[in-house]
């Protein structure tokens, strides 16, 4: 029998615990202070927020993860030269796996603060620092370890979205299913009854109502905090897809004060996408994910404070004399800022089928990450969509799948999909495109989808498929906006610079002067990952003239 592939925590060593010099160690002492622990204390528990990046000059301490049966697991001994701590250090979230010290111990401890100016002060080594947190959020993540536990059946569509929504937010997570029997022998252990379920156990040992919310689940595991009401912020950016985490990366390494905030996780529809393979600089192609939380991190990096989830409900004028916008949360927070972006994007389009919303949990997606791969590995899946996201859907699904069923309305691919897509596709032997072709019906039942019809031609025809993914574009997230005094177009899409009546205005300017839109709720935008950090970078400018001018912004509405 083959050996396993061996975990990156077993493979990457190297990266993952590196040793750091007497002159690299010297480097860092303006960053922190020194403190001494005695032998068997804690430095760090699951679940509670710890001192932040700790260093250490003298001594051991052995780091470990626990099972869903409350074992330890050791990760690593620390000694001389090693630090401790991953990406939840730099944003001084709870720490997800326990360290305590075996001897006596000397380190230096860099705070949250100090580590973000580590980084900045320090790049050389703050790169080598970076780069193990990173990794190690990959092993914990790989190991499902300090994370909550998700108990459920694989095909609940409560289970399946808490899932997607830790995955989307670059979190651990270890799941049991009560339908396998070693997961069962564990849950029994854990005294969960199956009445409850689907249940969500979070480290600090709290138990979730069924069925969990999302924001409920964030808030018990630390992911996002209160805001204060009495800080005023640069700038508030409102969405966390590549437009507003390049606006938030941008005004964050220029200085400024930050807020970002999103409904349910950073990434946007790029964060949904199996593998973007047009983004400059990256020649064999790069997973939307990875590619989003590459700039979630390096924003971190930078001092911004991400609110993840936290919805938008409104925009108002302060009444403040300063010159300010007020966000009003659905959840009844207000942001203050100087400035605020919308980078709300889009919402995805549903078909206009009576029971299409009885499926959505576990059978309708509207992406395909490696979750929903799983779920249809070996199977018949269908797919509406001709664009270059519904493409790279259907290359990352032909590999999984057992056939994948194209539906097109329109009489071609060549339209609407680039190139290199259509070609890729043509090479699969599973996939079939079926143009001029419409969703009629969907039958099942308890939300699991079990047939498809369609029709083409004139003539219908039904397959047995228990998994439709929907690529059918998406309408602008402005609702929100309703009542406000930013000016949209007949679709939703927000009206920037002269489009917007505001002569001499910045191009990205709303016609509410302070507030800019980017990304695709901007009217005339180019639709692309790339364009959206253009404008990202574009709107920061603007930002830093009206800043400088100190410009009162009027009333809504005025």
């Amino acid at each position: 029998m083959a050996n396993a592939t061996p975990s990156i925590l077993e493979s990457r060593q190297d990266q993952i615990f590196p040793k750091l010099d007497e002159v690299e160690i010297e480097r860092l002492r303006r960053f922190g202070e020194v403190s001494c622990f005695a032998a068997g204390e804690a430095l760090a528990e699951v679940g509670k927020v710890n001192r932040g990046l700790i260093l250490i000059l003298a001594g051991e301490v052995r780091t470990t993860r626990r099972d869903p049966r409350g074992r330890d697991e050791l990760i690593y001994t620390h000694s001389p030269g090693s630090f401790m701590g991953e990406l939840a250090q730099v944003a001084g979230r709870p720490s997800l796996v326990d360290s305590r010290t075996v001897t006596k111990v000397q380190a230096l401890i860099i705070s949250p603060e100090e580590l973000r100016a580590l980084f900045v002060g320090e790049a050389e080594i703050g790169e080598k620092i970076m780069r193990a947190l990173i990794l190690r959020r990959v092993g914990l993540i790989e190991a499902g370890a300090g994370g909550p536990i998700i108990i459920g059946r694989s095909d609940d569509g409560n289970v399946l979205r808490i899932r997607e929504f830790l995955r989307r937010n670059g979190h651990p997570y270890q799941y049991l299913d009560p339908t396998r029997d070693d997961d069962a022998e564990t849950i029994e252990h854990l005294h969960v009854g199956s009445a409850r379920m689907p249940v969500v156990l979070c480290p600090n040992g709290k138990i979730l109502p069924s069925p969990p919310s999302e924001d409920a689940l964030a808030r018990c595991l630390g992911l996002v905090r209160a805001i204060d009401p009495g800080r005023l912020y640069d700038l508030a950016v409102v969405g966390a897809g590549p437009a507003g985490l390049a606006t938030a990366v941008y005004a964050g390494s220029e200085g400024l004060s930050v807020l970002v905030l999103d409904c349910r996780a950073f990434g946007g529809q790029a964060g949904a996408s199996s593998r973007i393979e047009n983004y400059l600089g990256f020649p064999t192609g790069i997973g939307g994910m990875q590619l989003m939380a590459r700039a979630y991190t390096q924003a971190q990096k930078f001092g911004v404070e991400m609110a993840i989830p936290d919805e938008v409900g409104t925009l108002e004028a302060s009444p403040s004399g300063e010159a300010q916008w007020a966000l009003r949360l659905i959840n009844g927070e207000r942001a203050l800022a100087r400035a605020v972006v919308i980078a709300s994007g889009a919402r995805y389009r549903r078909l206009q089928l009576d029971n299409l919303a009885e499926f959505e949990a576990a059978s309708v997606h509207y992406w395909a990450s490696p979750l929903e791969a799983k779920l249809c590995a070996g199977q018949e899946v269908a797919l509406v969509g001709a664009g270059n996201s519904a493409g790279q859907a259907i290359v990352y699904l032909a590999r999984r799948a057992r056939k994948v069923w194209v539906l097109v309305r329109g009489d071609s691919l060549e339209k609407s999909m680039s190139r290199y897509l259509i070609d890729r596709i043509s090479g699969f032997a599973n996939v079939e495109v079926l143009t001029g072709a419409q969703i009629t019906r969907l039958d099942g039942a308890n939300g699991v989808l079990d047939s498809v019809t369609w029709r083409q031609s004139g003539d219908e025809v039904t397959h047995r498929i228990g998994h439709l993914f929907l690529f059918i574009g998406a309408d602008p997230n402005t609702d929100w906006l309703e009542g406000t005094g930013v000016d949209r177009d007949s679709k939703g899409f927000i009206l920037t610079g002269s489009a917007a009546g505001r002569a001499g205005a910045h191009s990205l300017e709303t016609s509410l002067p302070g507030v800019f839109a980017i990304g695709d709720v901007r009217a005339g935008s180019v639709k692309r990952v790339a364009a959206a950090v253009g404008e990202g970078a574009q709107a920061v400018a603007g930002i830093h003239a009206l800043l400088l001018a100190g410009a009162n912004p009027p009333s809504p509405g005025a």
